[in-house]
């Protein structure tokens, strides 16, 4: 599959504040989101077919949207947000800028382990944050484990992503509430102690660095591998599941919820119970690469090419919960 459209920039404040400025119908939904317009318009669009009911919405990075919705309070045009990673929707959930919601719909198609236990977001698709390796270089009878790649063998041969990425804050999040502080500190430590290079910005660019030989294994988000596999169908590089002895792999999501104040609840919430529908899921996930958070929609059949694999049962808000926690361990353990 392959992406329909480049990544756009983000809409200009001063479209943003066009848009505040307006007055809404009781058919018209406003969200913000910080998944881009390539791969929510294409849903919306679906849905404003079906319902009739329009949407308006406003693309931005995650912390601005966020503070943008603090700052409007009840004067906020915002009916929901969407944006990436437990994390974030865990902080908007303490920030107050989100409304818990009861829907019957949404407990019964998307598992409780990627909802809010005070049912103020849920998860909408997933991606795991799993292993890549080399098939030049690295034989997968070698992968096990991400702990394993604390081991003296892959000294010099790994390469992460900078951990002020939210990814892998949330990871090192879940490694702490299964190990506890002390020997996450110890794992982290030594997975910096085994880099190849200085961490990368971004996971398309670790990718790159493991085919073209920099390094021989590393960790990244699996729709970043989707994407790259079909802009360059020679990437010698593959996707690891580690840890299907054990825990699992490390799942993250995107999601939404309805903002406190939202205009228009009551239609957010048919809008939200609508994208947990399998039909909505498959074509949500699907835009960006990624597994439906419902287990009843229908996989890409690319994504569905990687192969199976168990995937950690620990509730993904933990992701959140422990994001301080684990940001303070990272620094401390050298991992820039």
């Amino acid at each position: 599959m392959q992406i329909r459209t480049p990544l756009l920039t983000a809409i200009t404040l001063a479209t943003a504040a066009a848009v505040s400025g307006q007055a809404f119908a009781s058919d018209e939904i406003v969200v913000y989101s910080s998944r881009i317009e390539s791969l929510i318009k294409p849903v919306f669009d679906q849905y404003t077919a079906e319902t009739g009911v329009q949407i308006k919405y406003i693309t931005d990075k995650e912390a601005p949207l966020m503070a943008r919705l603090k700052a409007e309070g009840a004067n906020t045009p915002a009916d929901m947000l969407i944006t990436v990673d437990a994390g974030n929707l865990w902080q908007a959930e303490q920030m107050g800028i989100l409304q818990p919601y009861s829907s019957d719909v949404i407990k019964a198609n998307i598992p409780s382990q990627y909802r809010s236990s005070t049912d103020s977001w849920t998860g909408l698709s997933l991606r795991a944050r799993t292993i890549v390796y080399s098939t030049e270089r690295v034989n997968p009878d070698e992968l096990s484990t991400y702990e394993a790649l604390a081991d003296e063998k892959w000294k010099g041969r790994l390469c992460l992503r900078t951990s002020k990425k939210v990814y892998n804050q949330s990871l090192t999040a879940t490694f702490i509430e299964t190990h506890g502080a002390e020997k996450t500190e110890q794992l982290v430590r030594a997975w910096v102690g085994n880099l190849a290079t200085e961490p990368f910005s971004d996971d398309t660019a670790l990718l790159k660095a493991i085919d073209a030989g920099q390094c021989d294994v590393g960790v990244v988000n699996t729709y970043y591998y989707g994407r790259l596999s079909q802009e360059q169908t020679d990437l010698k590089v593959k996707i690891f599941w580690p840890n299907q002895q054990d825990r699992g792999v490390h799942v993250n999501l995107s999601g939404a919820g309805i903002t406190k104040n939202a205009p228009n609840a009551a239609a957010a919430k048919k809008l939200l119970e609508w994208m947990t529908g399998a039909q909505a899921q498959h074509f949500f996930a699907s835009a960006n690469m990624e597994f439906p958070a419902s287990p009843a929609a229908e996989i890409d059949p690319v994504v569905a090419a990687w192969g199976e694999f168990k995937a950690d049962s620990i509730p993904v808000e933990v992701a959140g919960k422990r994001q301080a926690e684990a940001i303070r361990l990272m620094d401390r353990a050298g991992w820039r």
